[in-house]
């Protein structure tokens, strides 16, 4: 058998609105909305963003988003100032790992993502 996608929901934290617009900043397009939920996609990279506030649950999350270009990444998120708009903790530099250089980003709601460029 074979799967098709993977897409889980992801907490939005106290302010669903806000989170919305950090992942557009982020450069997730809105694939569909409704009330409580909104489905993001980027390239075969989706998720559903909900209406949900567990800060033990959310800091506790981790999620990995393989990017082909880190640099680019890079220089397009540090030019947007994702911490001064949105109150997140400010976003280290590019880290090399044994898997990659990758860099974490701490959304509003508490979750870590990881994206990482992958040099395998």
């Amino acid at each position: 058998m074979d799967f098709l996608s993977l897409e889980p929901f992801i907490p939005s934290g106290k302010d669903f609105q806000k989170s919305k617009l950090l992942f557009q900043e982020l450069g997730f397009s809105i694939a569909w909305e409704e009330e409580n939920l909104i489905g993001f996609q980027n390239g075969n990279c989706k998720f559903i963003l909900q209406q949900y506030d567990n800060e033990t649950f959310a800091q506790n999350l981790m999620l990995v988003v393989k990017i082909e270009n880190m640099n680019t990444f890079w220089s397009e998120i540090t030019q947007k100032k994702l911490s001064e708009k949105f109150g997140i903790p400010e976003i280290g530099l590019p880290v090399k790992q044994p898997y990659g250089i990758e860099v974490n980003i701490i959304d509003i709601a508490g979750v870590c993502w990881h994206f990482i460029e992958e040099q395998i």
